[in-house]
């Protein structure tokens, strides 16, 4: 199963509270992720321990150059954000190097599954 991780001080809270539903990641992940895949949606820094939040099915893969972020790109990714500019200094510092208008993200939409309880 793939997972989707999350840095935990980053963004923790606002997966708990259900208030982040799409992530941006910089480049072409469509070869990775795709529309129906069912996810592991996790939190942990990078080659280390992580603990897993939820499932979730992935809604919507779309790539585009940074600049073509939609305020409902902006909104789902982090609600505290509120341009595509304030995105592109989160993946800048995120990535450790300068995101441009011109640079190519994922933007990845998806909805938690919850158990059904009989």
């Amino acid at each position: 199963m793939l997972a989707l991780n999350f840095y935990h001080d980053l963004y923790g809270d606002a997966l708990k509270k259900g208030r982040k539903s799409a992530t941006i990641r910089l480049g072409d992940k469509s070869d990775k992720y795709q529309s129906g895949q069912i996810v592991w949606v996790t939190v942990g820094q990078r080659f280390a321990r992580r603990k897993k939040m939820f499932c979730a099915i992935l809604d919507a893969v779309e790539v585009k150059p940074c600049g073509d972020l939609s305020p409902r790109d902006v909104q789902r990714e982090s609600p505290e954000l509120r341009t595509k500019e304030e995105v592109m200094t989160l993946l800048s510092r995120i990535y450790g190097r300068d995101v441009t208008e011109s640079d190519i993200c994922t933007v990845i939409y998806f909805s938690p599954i919850d158990e059904y309880e009989l």
